[in-house]
């Protein structure tokens, strides 16, 4: 019997997720039994059981697997623990007392970027997106950084696959200029909403990366255009490029 034959069945399933969550591309049961040394048998069983559960899904190749909802919502729990919810809320207290409007940390999720933090500013005029919102990734600054974390090959298939509803005059409608500005961004290490999620509010974010450089999730703030102009919100970037390290610190230390 194997060294991984003797870890009890539960443990193996978290082996893994954690091989799948270490990946940044899906993987097939073979390759994911690579880095654990299952029986055959033995890990295609417990990949199919995870597929049924809801943890894993296939790609359309049918052959390789990537985390699905309940996984990334066992995800965002696990980041929302006590300890690292309080000191991820302190960092973005700093950024908020530092530009003085609402800071968000945002994630993707199936249904676009969803709001799991936030700090409100003080001024009675703002604009309100409550945790748990979900936006859309094309028009939005948290999932233009998302997008543009992604490979050109897998940016642009990803794109291919959403639907670019204009919300705004401003809206990105066609793959093209969506692609053009997600280089810029993937380029210039942050993305701007110029009012094409909401007429009247304008929002920068940056991303949030792992120890191995992987996105995580984005740092952002937002406000109105009446206040808060593209121009404004460019000007005060490096305090969210250096927050976004400090959060890097507060979730892997």
């Amino acid at each position: 019997m194997s060294e991984a034959e003797r870890i009890p069945t539960n443990l193996r399933t978290l082996l893994i997720m954690e091989v799948l969550g270490q990946s940044d591309h899906p993987m097939s049961p073979t390759e994911i039994n690579h880095h654990i040394g299952l029986p055959k048998q033995t890990i295609h069983r417990l990949c199919t059981r995870l597929e049924q559960e809801g943890f894993l899904s296939r790609e359309a190749d049918g052959k390789k697997l990537r985390p699905n909802r309940r996984t990334r919502l066992m995800a965002s729990g696990i980041l929302n623990t006590s300890r690292d919810h309080i000191l991820r809320n302190q960092v973005m207290q700093r950024v908020a007392d530092a530009v003085g409007e609402t800071v968000n940390f945002v994630v993707p999720a199936s249904a676009g970027m969803m709001y799991i933090d936030r700090v409100e500013t003080d001024w009675p005029f703002r604009v309100q997106l409550p945790i748990g919102t979900h936006v859309p990734f094309h028009c939005t600054a948290s999932g233009k950084t998302f997008l543009a974390s992604l490979t050109p090959k897998a940016r642009k298939a990803m794109v291919g696959t959403l639907k670019l509803q204009s919300l705004t005059k401003n809206t990105h409608s066609t793959p093209e200029t969506l692609l053009t500005e997600l280089k810029a961004v993937a380029k210039q290490g942050y993305a701007i909403d110029n009012e094409e999620f909401m007429d009247g509010m304008v929002a920068i974010a940056v991303p949030i990366s792992d120890t191995k450089e992987r996105y995580l999730g984005s740092l952002a703030f937002h406000g109105p255009s009446q206040r808060l102009t593209v121009e404004i919100a460019v000007q005060r970037k490096e305090v969210l490029i250096y927050n976004a390290l400090k959060m890097r610190e507060v979730l892997f230390t």
